[in-house]
């Protein structure tokens, strides 16, 4: 598990979100081409008093906390399996109470509209993955979603293209099946 740095994380009013552009922010600073990335979110207070040892070594103890902490600490989770589809992943995992919500940050191509209309209907699979890596007005994306156990659902997109702070889209129902993926994780 390892902590995201605190600094440098662009002020948001929802705390959801403001983890959501700290994952970004924290994938932007590893660079592109990289495999997806699950996070959990847990409450930052909590943390320290439930868990103060591994608060500290995140670097959330009193004595570092200089500015106000943020109200969700994303914690980085073991690899993702390369070789399992992200939607089975998530489907195998359960977070402990203690996770108050899980976010994950994944690559991938997209097209726009105009192109979308354009996908020969006989396509699917490795056959239009290869189709849409191939076709000259493909974007390359990197997607942060996050979810919390009520509900509350935040995203941000990065276009490699435009690839800065200040182009990061975000809003909560940017990308709604990875949304409703990881808010499975948490179904009782």
């Amino acid at each position: 598990m390892n902590n995201l740095p605190h600094e440098g994380t662009p002020l948001a009013a929802r705390p959801l979100t403001r983890a959501v552009l700290e994952i970004d922010e924290y994938a932007a600073g590893l660079g592109w081409d990289r495999p997806a990335r699950l996070f959990a979110l847990v409450n930052t207070e909590r943390l320290r008093t439930e868990e103060p040892e591994l608060a500290g070594q995140l670097g959330l103890d009193e004595q570092n906390e200089g500015a106000q902490a943020a109200a969700l600490t994303p914690v980085e989770q073991d690899e993702i399996p390369a070789d399992v589809p992200l939607d089975e992943f998530l489907a195998t995992i359960a977070w402990p109470d203690a996770v108050d919500g899980c976010a994950v940050t994944v690559e991938r191509l997209m097209l726009p509209p105009s192109a979308e209309a354009a996908v020969p209907a006989d396509l699917d699979g490795e056959a239009l993955t290869r189709w849409v890596a191939e076709h000259p007005e493909r974007q390359e994306v990197r997607m942060t979603v996050a979810v919390l156990r009520d509900g509350e659902r935040e995203s941000a997109l990065r276009l490699r293209e435009k690839d800065s702070p200040t182009e990061v889209l975000t809003g909560p129902e940017l990308v709604p099946g990875l949304a409703e993926a990881l808010g499975a994780t948490f179904a009782e």
